[in-house]
């Protein structure tokens, strides 16, 4: 476990220990840059020997220049500085190969480790990701990989300058304890307790600055990202929002600003005690040479040498607890990715079986409820419903009444908190995730586009491997035909100007368009329409329903509307209240009950009895 406690606001996090993350570490970088790890090894030796070399020189060049036999010393001293500096310029340049060599590695390493972390990301189930112990661990995974020489990229810098430091070390206390023995003592006193102090600050740090903020960075994130996304450009100038947007950035900004006030008086009360412990340190190894020269007749050539073996260690082993420090911190920050990357979920998906071939399938929510994290009540209760194969059903209801709930549970976004699922009468959670998702084509109310080719939209795959005419096919069936023929390129064209300076911006309709569009590329078994439509009007909306509803046939569709009059066609229609089934049947059918779906019908139906367009059975004319 850690020496430091980590702070335990999030449950999910985990203390692996410095020792652990080391070994982590290091075979991340066999994975991904094995030859990083010889250039490390050659740098910290090389770095090491340069500390107090020219000590060792100096003690030669001094005893040769003092020596009787003035002509044998020139002599030598030639070849003492020929083999010195030959020596130095082999150390320097393994140094320099060293370290001009393996920066990018670790970044390289780094990078790798990124797509781990994006990965776990994407293979995390849905229902994780509205969790707000799972975003706060991702973010401080993601802080972790950053690259700013902290975390995982930080521990692999601090390898090679602890390994140097280490080992100078060891070299330089035989020197220093034939010198003094008290000289070591005091040094190393000295030393463990700046040491000491520099792990408070550490400590303090890490818990009252970076853990505190982890949570913040993603309202800053947002902001960030609100203001410069052309989607919310509309509403912040027509609602003249910028004064509202400015003052809740500087609302966030705040607390990052007093956080970094105190990281920094924290670091200058470290910085004048590092000063003084520095002074006493010089102090201490010049009194010890000079009582050496004064009572023990140390020659001036031992006087150097001893000075650059006593600086030399006094040196390395500062630096050496300075950055263990800095190398536990940066390991404190690797618990938190390895924290993510570790993020235990529970296996479902254990002997699981192949979902049956067949040219449709039944589904049957039996006794299914579902409740969110940390809600005081279900969303969705003790539901009971079948979609036969091939039916048209539509689900209705006012806004929060557990439909798009339904619909999450349906395509396996969630998992029922009770009750169960199944497909053909077996419990869809012995099918795996994935092959379950490609039963489905969805159409949700909110459509993403990504900054891609409007082929690779449609058919979601890279330009390589998509069907360009059954792309093409897809969207003139979903009404772009006319937007795709005014495009200089077509399906070709590049939406957005996020990636490509000639992107296009499609409009709310023509959005929803796409997103049909990609759900008759993806031809599932089963169709899913959750409001797709909410950006047309009523007549376009019914219009683009029944057309679509012939495009797929036979296949199994679910609609969500909350004009009832656009789904009035469906096989069945069922009325969700209150997270609660509360009606199922035919629109004839519960008309004729006169029951919640049949109030809700009329009530609407005064706006299509207004409506010249629009005829008293709610069906709207001439669509």
């Amino acid at each position: 476990m850690s020496d430091f406690n980590e702070s335990k606001d999030n449950p999910l996090h985990k203390e692996y220990g410095i020792r652990s993350n080391t070994v982590y570490i290091l075979r991340k970088m066999a994975e991904y840059q094995p030859s990083v790890l010889v250039l490390m090894s050659l740098g910290l030796v090389a770095g090491s020997i340069l500390s107090y070399f020219w000590g060792i020189f100096g003690k030669f060049v001094i005893d040769i220049i003092q020596s009787e036999e003035s002509a044998a010393g020139e002599s030598e001293l030639v070849k003492v500085i020929l083999i010195a500096g030959g020596i130095a310029a082999v150390l320097t340049l393994c140094s320099t190969i060293s370290g001009s060599m393996s920066w990018y590695r670790f970044i390289n390493v780094r990078m790798n480790m990124i797509n781990e972390r994006i990965a776990k990301v994407l293979d995390l189930k849905y229902e994780l990701l509205e969790k707000p112990d799972v975003l706060d661990v991702a973010e401080r995974a993601s802080q972790a990989t950053d690259g700013n020489n902290n975390g995982v990229e930080g521990m692999m810098r601090r390898m090679t300058q602890l390994g140097e430091s280490t080992l100078t070390v060891i070299v330089t206390f035989v020197a220093v304890t034939v010198l003094d023995a008290r000289l070591i003592l005091a040094l190393v006193v000295l030393t463990v307790v700046q040491y000491l102090y520099y792990r408070h600050i550490i400590r303090v740090d890490k818990e009252q600055v970076w853990d505190k903020l982890s949570g913040s960075w993603r309202g800053r994130h947002y902001m960030e990202r609100i203001t410069q996304d052309f989607d919310f450009a509309k509403d912040i100038r027509l609602f003249h929002l910028s004064d509202f947007l400015t003052g809740k950035f500087n609302e966030i900004n705040a607390f990052f600003v007093e956080r970094n006030d105190f990281h920094h008086k924290l670091w200058l009360r470290y910085n004048f005690v590092t000063a003084a412990a520095g002074t006493v340190i010089k102090a201490l190894v010049y009194t010890v040479l000079y009582v050496a020269v004064l009572k023990k007749d140390m020659s001036v050539g031992n006087f150097t040498m001893f000075l650059a073996f006593s600086l030399a260690f006094s040196g390395a082993l500062m630096n050496l607890l300075q950055r263990f420090g800095d190398y536990k911190r940066a390991s404190l920050e690797t618990d938190d990715f390895r924290s993510f990357l570790d993020l235990e979920t529970a296996d479902d998906e254990k002997d699981c079986i192949p979902i049956p071939e067949a040219d449709s399938y039944e589904l049957a929510f039996v006794d299914v409820s579902y409740r969110y994290y940390k809600a005081e009540k279900d969303a969705l209760s003790h539901v009971n419903l079948t979609i036969r194969p091939g039916e048209k059903i539509a689900v209705v209801g006012l806004n929060g009444a557990g439909k798009t709930t339904m619909i999450k549970l349906l395509l396996r976004l969630y998992d029922p908190s009770e009750g169960y699922i199944t497909l053909n009468g077996t419990d869809i959670r012995r099918f795996r995730r994935a092959e379950y998702y490609r039963l489905f084509a969805p159409v949700f109310q909110n459509v993403e586009i990504f900054a891609f080719l409007l082929s690779e939209n449609i058919a979601m795959r890279r330009a390589g491997e998509l069907d360009l005419e059954r792309a093409g096919k897809a969207a003139n069936e979903a009404g772009l035909e006319e937007r795709i023929a005014s495009l200089a390129k077509g399906l070709e064209t590049p939406l957005t100007k996020i990636v490509e300076d000639d992107g296009v911006d499609l409009s709310g309709g023509e959005k929803q368009k796409l997103a049909l569009a990609k759900a008759l590329y993806k031809g599932a078994k089963i169709v899913v329409l959750d409001e797709p439509t909410s950006a047309l009007d009523a007549i376009a909306e019914q219009a683009l329903y029944e057309r679509f509803d012939e495009m797929i046939g036979d296949k199994s569709a679910v609609y969500i509307s909350h004009r009832l009059a656009s789904t009035r066609f469906c096989d069945r229609i069922a009325m969700f209240e209150d997270g609660h089934l509360v009606e199922c049947a035919s629109h004839d059918e519960l008309m004729a009950q006169n029951g919640k779906y049949a109030g809700m019908f009329n009530v609407q139906a005064q706006y299509y009895r207004e409506n010249p367009e629009v005829s008293e059975s709610g069906v709207i004319a001439n669509a």
